[in-house]
């Protein structure tokens, strides 16, 4: 278990920079967030922010995030289709200001029906775990998915770094989640449009490589950059590509200020180019976000 931070928090974004895209913020049906918050309780950190789903929406934007990916994932099979519903209806609540994610259980029947309906709901791409999952990315079921969001530019955040490894998990994300077997996917699908979150730790140079050989490979910088966890990445943000890294916040499932990684940002970046890319240009390209 790891500790919650008693970091103040800002009001608003930081003064001073651009316009904010939060690529990584989380939304859950009540009972299920409070499963979750409570598997955190038990193996992870303690959550500083339970808030519901719309509550988690309104709190960023009135703190002037211009835009929010939400994201969602399937725990096990026959859930993923409410899930996506659920997610389509929040989307339709904040127009223009809200981008929805659709999730699948990988190998669940009917999956690529799923994934359809839930395009054609108005939700933007695919959000998978391996770590809840349990899904190896070289495994058959997982090019139904590959292939769909492939044919249809439909963009895939999939949680495949190795960390955070917990006990607690089903299956061992060290055996299920590596760079190399990312690599696989990207080569085998060369027009499918993945991010990886968290900067892919603990593989982080890896993913740096990774990030300078395809074009189709795009990492966000949830908790990686917050000064939280043991490991930290052993590059500065302004060392990647600066066309494929975004900003991510991870919330509500934070132990720290909704804004901190915020204020790391604007403390050690001050190219405005950068700035640009890494806190909206880059999520908007990945994601399709106009405004």
């Amino acid at each position: 278990m790891l500790g919650a931070l008693d970091d103040p928090e800002g009001s608003f974004v930081p003064d001073g920079l651009p316009p904010v895209v939060d690529s990584h913020v989380h939304v859950f049906p009540e009972g299920l967030f409070s499963a979750i918050w409570d598997w955190f309780d038990r193996h992870a950190w303690p959550i500083r922010y339970r808030l519901d789903s719309d509550a988690i929406l309104s709190f960023l934007l009135e703190r002037g995030v211009q835009h929010v990916v939400a994201f969602q994932y399937a725990h096990k099979p026959g859930i993923a289709e409410d899930l996506n519903g659920y997610m389509a209806g929040l989307c339709r609540a904040y127009p223009g200001r809200v981008t929805g994610m659709a999730t699948v259980f990988p190998g669940e029947p009917d999956a690529e029906s799923i994934l359809k309906k839930a395009f054609e709901a108005g939700l933007s791409g695919v959000k998978l775990h391996a770590h809840v999952q349990c899904f190896d990315m070289d495994s058959p079921e997982m090019a139904v998915v590959y292939g769909i969001c492939q044919a249809e530019n439909r963009p895939l955040v999939m949680h495949v770094g190795r960390e955070p490894k917990s006990p607690a998990y089903k299956c061992d994300p060290y055996l299920l989640c590596s760079a190399r077997k990312l690599e696989n996917v990207l080569a085998a699908y060369p027009r499918l449009k993945v991010c990886v979150p968290h900067l892919g730790v603990d593989e982080f140079e890896q993913y740096q490589n990774l990030l300078e050989k395809y074009d189709t490979l795009w990492l966000d910088t949830a908790m990686a950059i917050a000064g939280y966890f043991p490991v930290s990445p052993p590059f500065r943000l302004d060392e990647l590509r600066a066309d494929r890294v975004m900003y991510g916040s991870d919330f509500p499932n934070i132990p720290y200020a909704w804004d901190r990684e915020l204020k790391i940002i604007g403390k050690n970046y001050t190219n405005p180019q950068l700035l640009g890319q890494l806190l909206a240009g880059n999520a908007r390209a990945f994601f399709g976000i106009r405004w």
